[in-house]
């Protein structure tokens, strides 16, 4: 049970740094083989009119509308939204949404709004093509602050991320998809440090476990600081007896003794 479980997160991670690739709106080419979204088409010439938009852009005349081609595509697939704020020397137009059709079926899948900053603030995506969002980001000073995910596809999240300076430092997860966490995982520098699970499905953890490379990992850094604070001790310290043997007496003073022995001998 544990053994799988982990495994399962291992992957569950996995796919989310994969997915973060996707994160720049359109940066890399889908792939050939992706799904299709419900109304869409691999067809460019069939791509239907409604493209679903994910960004409020419609009917709204003070802002700026603007439709490239991604990587791979034969049509525009990109769409990006502009604002303007400020007046006279500080009036400066500001992205505020961008919307991607990944996949390249004529339906956009992937939307991010900014704030007057141009920094990012959430993101809605749907990574399976099925007309319904999956994931959900939301960012605190253009930096991802938690990301939520639908793994089920029932339309509500049941993984619960949480990052601090880009990191992920927690997640929640709900195994038995009643809305309710049952397994928490607590990271350090991204990497898994202990996880509680809740066996009995009542809210509260049953069991903690550590994970055994980080327990590992720990283990070599302990010996490793033991060892570099022996050999500075021992670099530090005066010179012991082993280091350094003394001389049986001056030699001078020798010489003078044996002389006055023969001295008194021919007396």
């Amino acid at each position: 049970m544990k053994r799988r479980v982990r495994g399962a997160f291992a992957i569950a991670l996995a796919s989310a740094a994969c997915y973060a690739g996707l994160l720049a709106c359109g940066s890399n080419p889908p792939p050939k083989t992706a799904a299709v979204s419900p109304g869409g088409s691999k067809d460019p010439a069939n791509w239907p009119k409604d493209d679903r938009t994910m960004c409020d852009w419609r009917n709204k005349p003070e802002l700026e509308v603007s439709e490239t081609a991604g990587p791979g595509a034969l049509k525009p697939n990109v769409r990006r939204v502009y604002k303007t704020f400020g007046e006279g020397d500080t009036r400066r137009n500001v992205l505020i949404c961008r919307e991607v059709d990944t996949n390249l079926d004529g339906i956009k899948d992937t939307v991010r709004t900014f704030n007057d900053k141009g920094e990012a603030q959430h993101e809605e995506a749907d990574t399976d093509y099925n007309g319904r969002v999956d994931i959900w980001m939301s960012f605190v000073n253009g930096r991802l602050s938690e990301e939520d995910e639908d793994t089920n596809k029932d339309g509500k999240p049941d993984v619960w991320k949480y990052y601090t300076d880009g990191k992920l430092t927690r997640a929640k997860r709900d195994r038995n998809f009643d809305g309710n966490p049952d397994i928490w995982e607590i990271y350090n520098n991204g990497k898994l440090e202990r996880m509680g699970v809740d066996m009995t499905f009542d809210g509260h953890v049953d069991r903690w476990d550590r994970d055994e490379q980080v327990r590992a990992q720990e283990d070599a850094d302990a010996k490793k600081a033991a060892e570099q604070l022996a050999a500075t001790q021992q670099a530090t310290a005066a010179p012991g007896e082993d280091a350094f043997v003394p001389d049986a007496g001056p030699p001078a003073k020798a010489d003078a003794g044996a002389k006055k022995k023969t001295a008194t001998k021919k007396k």
